[in-house]
């Protein structure tokens, strides 16, 4: 082997190993972002972010074809945020979104000659990721994240392990977007970040962390609460959603959010007979609904079509933010660990339908917004929740019990027979097909190593290790 190309090696080695320490952000065109989303019926869109004045060229099987605008780089008009009014901004997006769809049986696809990632008719190795980006709130306490530090905030890392464990489909159960409000003076942890909900957020909270890993595979992307239009719905509707970018569905103006924070379940099909189902429950609320609030009449109808989803395969995973059958905890005012249940406002209008909450199709739930990893299984006939809400934002810090109280429910009916948890740790989760209904789990933490194992097999699931410590 010749000196030169020992050199290259070598060079490419160290970047490889600096990346994978935080020691340095991916290599990375600085115009330039290009990924692959699954969405409704198992399409797959090629998506491009450019700050250039047009869409490039996509080159698919041999032959270029013109990439259609999604969205033109242009700022939207200031709306105030959920978390200080007085902090608002308005949203410059000035990059360029484009796509484009990717015919199925599509063999080769690239952009600028970055070659895509393309779905797989039956992906057997699955990552599954949430609750990614770095935590800067002003809610009158301390609520900000190191987000300089990549050890307080590990995404990249994260991202690069994930990718090296090369799946073949990627799910994000939402949450994308945590910058909200400007980093304190003095605190050099997340001096100079972009907050907002224009694009510099975006990139830094998740595109440029992300890079590794939207260029391993395609990807599934629900929705989260950070992510409704209220707060980062303008940047997920542009960028992520696998939809059609629709006037009065972009989360420009208030008057329309009534439109912008709904939408309608969708299918991806994974092969011998299993699929996921996609809900957007970016609105929903843990204090639950009244029977006259419009959202019961929304998500009754999610709930609907969901069903009719789950009749079309023999075995369903629902991939949603918030977890409708999991656990978290939270100190009780003398310093005791009290548990909260899952998501009230989901349970109530899921409930007005169904009082089983869900279609005996539906065999799995794979979620996010509790920033910790859990598993539950149930002696009712409820399906197995999975929870990978440990990505990348503030971690929870009040554990979970290793012996859940004889008498804790997540919801009414459901007996629960296994739990496992892991709270205080970043990772991500990753499934791995071993039959008809069956996937093996693991839980990866940011130093690539495995902290749990778990098997699912129909809407059963057991874990090794009932709490990482």
């Amino acid at each position: 082997m010749s000196l030169p190309t020992v050199l290259t090696l070598r060079a490419a080695l160290i970047a490889a190993l600096a990346a994978l320490a935080g020691c340095a952000a991916p290599t990375r065109a600085p115009d330039l972002a290009s990924f692959v989303v699954v969405g409704v019926d198992g399409s797959a869109v090629a998506r491009v972010l450019t700050a250039g004045a047009a869409c490039p060229t996509i080159r698919i099987d041999g032959r270029d074809a013109p990439m259609a605008v999604r969205s033109p780089a242009h700022t939207v008009a200031q709306r105030p945020t959920v978390s200080a009014p007085a902090d608002s901004k308005p949203s410059a997006f000035p990059v360029l979104a484009c796509e484009a769809a990717i015919p199925a049986g599509t063999v080769q696809a690239s952009v600028a000659g970055q070659a895509l990632p393309l779905p797989r008719a039956q992906p057997n190795r699955i990552v599954v990721v949430g609750d990614t980006g770095c935590r800067l709130k002003k809610t009158g306490g301390e609520d900000y994240q190191d987000c300089n530090d990549p050890a307080a905030y590990p995404f990249a890392r994260i991202a690069a392990l994930a990718a090296a464990w090369q799946p073949d489909l990627v799910v994000h159960v939402g949450d994308y977007h945590y910058r909200e409000n400007a980093c304190p003076p003095g605190r050099a942890g997340c001096a100079g970040s972009p907050w907002g909900y224009g694009w510099d957020t975006w990139d830094a909270d998740f595109f440029a962390p992300g890079r590794a890993l939207l260029n391993a595979a395609p990807w599934v992307m629900a929705r989260g609460n950070h992510e409704s239009c209220a707060r980062g719905g303008q940047g997920f509707l542009r960028f992520l959603d696998p939809r059609p970018l629709l006037p009065g569905r972009d989360c420009d103006a208030a008057a329309n959010d009534a439109v912008g924070d709904y939408s309608d379940p969708y299918a991806v099909a994974l092969g011998d007979g299993a699929q996921l189902i996609v809900i957007d429950t970016s609105n929903t609320t843990y204090r639950g609904l009244a029977p006259t609030d419009p959202r019961m009449a929304k998500y009754a109808d999610s709930y609907r079509k969901m069903e009719t989803l789950a009749q079309k395969a023999a075995y369903s995973m629902l991939v949603e933010h918030h977890p409708i059958l999991g656990f978290g905890a939270i100190r009780g005012k003398a310093g005791e660990v009290v548990l909260f249940n899952g998501d009230k406002g989901l349970q109530d209008a899921f409930g007005a339908v169904n009082p089983a909450l869900l279609p005996p199709g539906v065999k799995a739930i794979l979620s996010g917004h509790v920033h910790l990893w859990e598993q539950v299984s149930f002696a009712s006939a409820h399906p197995t929740q999975f929870v990978s809400g440990f990505s990348g934002t503030a971690e929870d810090t009040v554990p979970l019990p290793a012996v859940l109280p004889p008498a804790a429910t997540p919801a009414p009916g459901a007996l629960v027979d296994q739990f496992s948890s892991w709270v205080g740790g970043f990772g991500y989760m990753t499934m791995e097909r071993a039959g008809a209904e069956q996937w093996d789990v693991k839980v990866w933490d940011t130093k690539g190593a495995v902290r749990n194992t778990c098997r699912i097999t129909g809407s059963k699931s057991v874990c090794a290790v009932g709490r990482v410590d």
